[in-house]
């Protein structure tokens, strides 16, 4: 992947606690599998507070994080782990 990726965060909170590290085995290493897509998940972490996990995710085109949202909402397993999402978007690509 090359650089002008934009990020985008999304915050989980599970159905019930003990689920967040088989989020992460299913969401780790996650990636764009389209020729004509670049996007991938970066980073999945179990937090502590309001929210159980974090997921940054890099892409370019805002319907490329559409389909990372999606895919929460209707993977099996996921699905039926998570509660409730809220998502984070990047106003501009690489900001530092």
């Amino acid at each position: 992947m090359t650089s002008n990726y934009y990020r985008g965060y999304i915050l989980i909170r599970l159905k019930q606690i003990g689920r967040e590290w088989n989020v992460v085995d299913k969401l780790k290493n996650l990636s764009s599998s389209e020729p004509d897509e670049d996007w991938k998940v970066g980073y999945v972490s179990p937090v502590y507070g309001g929210w159980d996990l974090v997921v940054e995710c890099k892409f370019r085109k805002l319907h490329e994080l559409d389909k990372i949202v999606a895919y929460l909402s209707t993977e099996v397993d996921l699905s039926s782990w998570i509660e409730e999402t809220t998502t984070l978007v990047s106003s501009k690509p690489e900001v530092v």
